[in-house]
């Protein structure tokens, strides 16, 4: 069961899977070439070469769709990381290179950038399973900076408040509203809450 009580999906077979990775990779070439109102549900269909009625058993909506395609992006970022970690002395310092890694890939393809966090911001509760595998994601992704497999509750604490900074200083970066050294600034702010914690 899911934490609202709908039952759990069951396992994706591996023709599905791929069916899946051909509409999340549809998504990303859509939202990168015209950002969030490029993602047209009929167009991905299209691109995937899936029925419009199978794209829309896999996601119900163009914000599912989009904030799934916001989790593939981040497994992508999670897999290079593990093969080349952050470099840093202190947990501090390697979060914030690896948040500072992530947002340069997002620099790179602003308009998905842009598709995926509004995505995010348009989610309601219909799509919080799909926000929560997103936060997830970015919880473990922090962790394995720190170099932590067991984080205490204050450690979660401060790793929720560096996710939060991460997904505001994308926000005000992409409307145009901070500079890249003020996404730096604030994000290497935010990390140094790891050194205050037992």
């Amino acid at each position: 069961m899911t934490a609202e009580g709908r039952p759990a999906s069951p396992p994706l077979t591996e023709r599905q899977e791929a069916r899946r990775r051909r509409i999340l990779h549809a998504s990303a070439r859509l939202a990168g070439r015209g950002g969030f109102d490029a993602v047209q549900m009929r167009e991905v269909a299209e691109a995937a070469e899936v029925a419009l009625g199978t794209l829309y058993r896999y996601f119900p909506s163009k914000v599912h769709l989009l904030v799934a395609t916001m989790q593939d992006q981040l497994d992508g970022l999670h897999a290079t990381l593990r093969k080349r970690p952050p470099a840093g002395e202190t947990a501090a310092e390697r979060v914030a290179e690896t948040l500072m890694r992530a947002f340069r890939a997002l620099q790179r393809e602003p308009q998905l950038a842009d598709a995926m966090v509004r995505a995010l911001t348009f989610a309601d509760r219909s799509v919080s399973e799909e926000v929560d595998t997103v936060s997830r994601q970015t919880t473990a992704i922090i962790l394995d900076a720190m170099g932590l497999a067991d984080p205490s509750p204050e450690q979660l604490a401060a790793v929720r408040v560096i996710e939060h900074t991460w997904h505001s200083a994308l926000i005000t970066w992409l409307s145009g509203r901070a500079s890249i050294a003020q996404v730096r600034t604030d994000i290497e702010t935010a990390c140094r809450l790891i050194e205050r914690q037992p």
